[in-house]
Formats: structure tokens, sequence, C-alpha cells
């Protein structure tokens, strides 16, 4: 479906849009690729590994609406992946974590529906379900932008959804790499804040293929939440360093234990396919949508009434050996 179209990626450069440009290079045949970001270096860097004719650099912030509707211009699919995403510092920081993530959201519908942009998906986060910090809660803001923007279309034919994953193994700031910084410099121990903390993973080619498919089985107005497997954060630790010990530091500002993904709340929303859950719109719109049956004619039941996906009690968990294969190929 991306041969001969124009795709854009907000925040383009970083680890998701960077895997996403691979793919799309290796699978399809598209006619642009429009990379759209705000930092100058980490274009000229990723333009130096993906020079094909079809890719398109463009210096910009979501912040920005004019730039952003300059760049979308001609575009057929967008992919919203820019956000600032890092917990603590979105405590200290809550207006610029506000402008990029809620303001930049709507920024972006903005623009695709004065561009005529036939499909956007906006990457979310584990963190926006029953939110405690500002990261969560803006993220769950921007959720809400994009599904009600499928009610403010009219008759233009754009559909917008979200999809919401945990955390990517690898990906920057994430623990994996951070992990590994601290056993190649020599430390003695691991910093774990909590012993029994959980966290659902899900590797950057899996994030991008489940995007990738969502094209296809969208309507406008899901929330698209993959079953993916949980890690202990101890568990994870001892496979990078089995000889470190550990110490524990406490939680940081706005963490959570554990991570949910379909709040119990939504349960009479949540519908279950064989390898993901949909949260179907709290709102109706004007042009009704069945989403029990997606575009690909798969199939979802509805979930029992207080069913909540979390990873401290989740049904797939990774072991050390498959973070260890992982990590390797990284």
């Amino acid at each position: 479906m991306f041969d001969g179209k124009n795709i854009l990626i907000t925040g383009g450069t970083g680890s998701f849009g960077k895997k996403y440009t691979e793919i799309l290079l290796k699978k399809y045949k598209p006619n642009k690729i429009i990379i759209y970001s705000r930092d100058e270096l980490k274009q000229y860097e990723m333009s130096q590994d993906y020079d094909n004719k079809c890719m398109r650099y463009f210096i910009g912030d979501v912040r920005d609406a004019s730039r952003l509707k300059k760049a979308m211009n001609d575009v057929d699919y967008v992919i919203h992946a820019a956000a600032l995403k890092h917990v603590p510092i979105a405590e200290y920081n809550p207006m610029e974590c506000i402008k990029t993530n809620i303001n930049g959201a709507q920024n972006v519908i903005d623009a695709a529906m004065e561009n005529g942009v036939k499909k956007i998906i906006a990457l979310s986060t584990d963190k926006a379900a029953n939110p405690v910090n500002l990261y969560g809660a803006t993220k769950l803001a921007s959720d809400k932008l994009f599904v009600a923007a499928n009610n403010l279309i009219g008759n233009q034919d754009i559909q917008f959804s979200v999809v919401r994953y945990g955390n990517v193994i690898g990906s920057r700031g994430s623990v994996v790499p951070f992990f590994k910084k601290l056993i190649k410099s020599g430390k003695k121990s691991l910093p774990i804040t909590d012993a029994n903390m959980t966290r659902f993973l899900i590797t950057l080619e899996e994030g991008v293929e489940f995007v990738l498919k969502n094209f296809e089985r969208m309507q406008g107005g899901e929330i698209f939440v993959p079953k993916i497997p949980s890690m202990k954060i101890t568990d994870l630790a001892k496979a990078l360093a089995p000889e470190l010990p550990h110490e524990i530091i406490g939680i940081r500002p706005g963490e959570k234990l554990h991570e949910i993904m379909c709040p119990s709340d939504d349960s009479h929303l949540t519908l279950e396919f064989d390898d993901h859950f949909v949260i179907q719109p709290t709102i109706t719109f004007t042009k009704s949508r069945d989403y029990k049956i997606n575009k690909l004619g798969e199939n979802g039941e509805k979930v029992k009434q207080g069913f909540e996906y979390n990873s401290g009690d989740n049904t797939q968990w990774y072991k050390k050996e498959d973070i260890l294969e992982i990590v390797k190929d990284m």
C-alpha cells in the first residue's frame, strides 16, 4: 500500500523513524519519504545512511504549524512519532512537554486535514493508560485528540488512529543501553528503582511492523495495542550482567511499578484479536464503524468486564536468553 505514495514521519530521525524508513525502503517503492524533525545534525547523519532518491529531509518542529502544513503538502500517509518522552525531564519542564506532545499533536491533525492526507497513525505509550506522570498525561491528551479528529473531517476521506505500545528495547534513553553503558564503564553494581518493577518490552522492528500492519487494518478512531511480553527489571539486569549486584535506588519522579496498556476502565470498549487489542472510541462518529471486523477481515471479541492488560500479570514473559539474543543482534 506504500508503493508510489508520499509518507511523512514526524520525529523521523529518532530510533523509530530510522527503522521505519529502513523497512519502507526494503519492502516498498514509495515516491517520497519525508523526514520531519528539528535536529540538523541528526538529519545530516541519517542522510548519510539513507540517501535513496525518494528521501526528503525537512527541518521543522511540530510546534510550528505553518511549517508543518508546508511539509505535509501532497502527502498520503503520516506517522506522528515526534514527542518529548523523558519522564523525569517532563516532570521538571511540564509546559515544554505540553507544547510538543499536545499542541504539536493538534498541529499534525490540522496540517493533515488541510492537505487531504489519507491516513495518520500517532505513536503513543503505555504511560498514557491511567497516567501518573506528565508525559503519560500529555500522550493521553494526544490520543484523545487523534481519536476525536475523526469527528472533525466532514466529507474528507481521512482516518486518524493511534498505536500504543511499551518500552522499545534498545531505543535512545531506554534501560538496555543505559545498563550496557554502566557495565562497559566498569560499574560495580546496577541501579534498580524497585525490585518488583515490570515493563512491557517490544523490539524496534516489531513496533515498526505493527504500525505498518495497522495502516492496513485501520478504520479511524482505534487505539491499537500489541500483545507483547513483559520482563522484571531485575531479570533484565541479571541477563545483561549476572555477576553484578543490584542497588535499589527508589522509583524516579513519575514512574509506575507496573505499566498498563488497556485499563480496566476501558474494558467495555476493548476488543481482543489474535495478536493485539483494540480500544474503541468513547465517542460515536457521524460515520459508523464496526471495529469488531477490521479492514483485513480479522475478527475481534469483547473482553470481560474489568479486564486490564498489565505488565505485572501478563501471560507472556521474556526469558533471560531471549533478551540476550535480542541485545546481541542490536
